[in-house]
């Protein structure tokens, strides 16, 4: 396969080379773990930098590995001799994973890096050359077909995605492949689809690679491979969600106006939904003066389902200009250029009324309930990935509170998730604290505060005592009438069970 500019790409029906291929990978340690004890942390981190000379040093000598690491991830033409000791050679030529250069050399025609599954599988990401380092910006490359490998997207959303087992998963915009081989651990069937069809090659090549299960490969944007009557039980998306004037890059640029991608996506999400199914993106959204952009999202939401958004980061309106100017390549080339295409960019912005954008994430779950929950917020702050579990057990939560009232509620037993602190804030000396925090160090790593009842309350939440019956306790402690306090502490116990402070036991 050929396109103009792009190197060509190494056969996709031959699964009895990629085997052998993965086979030789393996021996040799091409793994994420051989490539950090091979290259040290610091040399690690600075390819994610665009920055190869580290590498490149660590890579001298002629092991197995350093030889694999210059070809497959420094793209260096290698001797085929030493090639030839390390991978079936020919083969590989044959195939197009290799091609000859000069006279005695041969030269990678794909980026290869490896990737470390979630169960400590050894995986490896296909993806042009040059693109899993740095991305394309890291190259200069301005191709729109190009198909970048693993970046901090990708594994943001492979971590976050609820991974229970299912019949069906379907990866839109799947790129270079990267969650359709995760789904493929635990759906059954797992169907991928993307606008260019270059990354639908690269797809089958990532998948055969790692010895994952194919999966059902379609071409077209968004839905629109799909049939009507499709449903699914796992949908996940890393769409080109960024909000640019055109479509200069395929990977990345929408190609509709503003942040009608990304809502589109989410609308028709909800329909293509199996009951309990979750659909799960990465978005961009606009804040566009005179309109609250908490209210911008929930209009997204599709009728039938529970939906949580979480926007993860804001950037005005120049600063996202830059960022993604930079991530095309576009500061290396002519200033004039440079200049214009971010005046195009802020014109944009300004004709829109856009003052910042944000990004987060989406998580969309079908349910039969008449009365939906939509939780949106704004958490900028460190959290635990992977997140996916977490995720599951927030909805698991609300499921919870929306089949218990109040009086269901304080008949019920709570256990004080792990790994949660109580933190007293006031002034030294001061005989009470000005306000109590309580503190999750797992999942989400939320705090929030409670009065002196509801510290009391979770702290000792062991599942042996009932909700009521603990407050009638706290009650006679604190000298307050029980009735009362049964009135008006239930809903502090929701908030904490919906944060996830609390579990709730049976």
């Amino acid at each position: 396969m050929t396109d103009s500019g792009l190197a060509p790409l190494p056969a996709s029906d031959r699964p009895e080379t990629a085997a052998r291929l993965r086979k030789a990978l393996l021996t040799a340690a091409f793994t994420a773990d051989g490539l950090l004890d091979l290259l040290g942390a610091p040399a690690y981190a600075a390819l994610a930098r665009s920055e190869t000379v580290p590498a490149l040093r660590a890579t001298r000598g002629d092991t197995p590995l350093e030889t694999l690491v210059r070809l497959f991830l420094l793209q260096q033409p290698v001797p085929h001799a030493r090639v030839a000791a390390v991978l079936p050679a020919e083969e590989a030529l044959e195939a197009g994973w290799l091609t000859r250069v000069g006279g005695a050399e041969v030269a990678a025609t794909v980026d290869v890096r490896p990737y470390g599954g979630p169960g400590g599988e050894d995986w490896f990401i296909v993806s042009d050359l040059g693109c899993a380092v740095g991305g394309a910006g890291g190259i200069g490359q301005r191709n729109e077909e190009v198909v970048l490998g693993v970046g901090g997207a990708s594994t943001t959303l492979a971590g976050i995605t609820v991974r229970t087992p299912v019949d069906s998963a379907l990866d839109l915009g799947t790129g270079s492949g990267i969650q359709a081989l995760h789904a493929a651990q635990h759906a059954t069937r797992v169907t991928a689809t993307d606008l260019n069809p270059r990354a639908l090659h690269i797809t089958a090549l990532t998948l055969a690679l790692s010895g994952a299960p194919t999966a059902d490969l379609r071409e077209g944007s968004l839905f629109e491979p799909v049939g009507d009557d499709e449903r699914f039980d796992l949908i996940v998306s890393n769409p080109p969600f960024v909000i640019s004037p055109g479509a200069r890059l395929t990977y990345r640029d929408g190609g509709m106006g503003g942040d009608d991608l990304c809502r589109s996506l989410v609308q028709q999400a909800g329909e293509r939904l199996n009951e309990g199914g979750f659909a799960q993106f990465l978005a961009n959204w606009q804040h566009v003066a005179g309109e609250d952009w908490q209210d911008r999202l929930r209009a997204w939401v599709p009728r039938g389902c529970d939906a949580w958004i979480v926007q993860r980061e804001v950037q005005d309106v120049t600063q996202y200009a830059e960022l993604w100017l930079r991530d095309g390549g576009d500061h290396r080339g002519d200033p004039a250029e440079y200049q214009a295409h971010y005046d195009a960019w802020l014109d944009e912005f300004e004709a829109r009324k856009v003052k910042a954008v944000g990004f987060g994430w989406i998580t969309l779950r079908r349910t039969g309930s008449t009365e939906p929950a939509v939780m949106v917020e704004e958490w900028p702050h460190p959290v635990e990935q992977p997140l996916g579990g977490e995720i599951r057990a927030h909805f698991e939560r609300l499921d919870y509170l929306r089949e218990h009232d109040d009086a269901a509620l304080l008949d019920s037993h709570f256990r004080l998730a792990a790994e949660v602190v109580q933190e007293q804030v006031g002034l030294p000396g001061a005989e009470d604290p000005e306000h109590v925090v309580l503190r999750q160090h797992r999942g989400m790593r939320r705090a929030t505060k409670v009065d002196t009842v509801g510290a009391g309350f979770a702290g000792v939440c062991d599942g042996t005592l009932s909700a009521g019956r603990i407050l009638d306790a706290i009650a006679q402690l604190v000298g307050e009438d029980p009735v009362l306090l049964r009135d008006r502490t239930p809903a502090q116990i929701r908030l904490l069970v919906e944060q996830g402070f609390l579990e709730p036991l049976g």
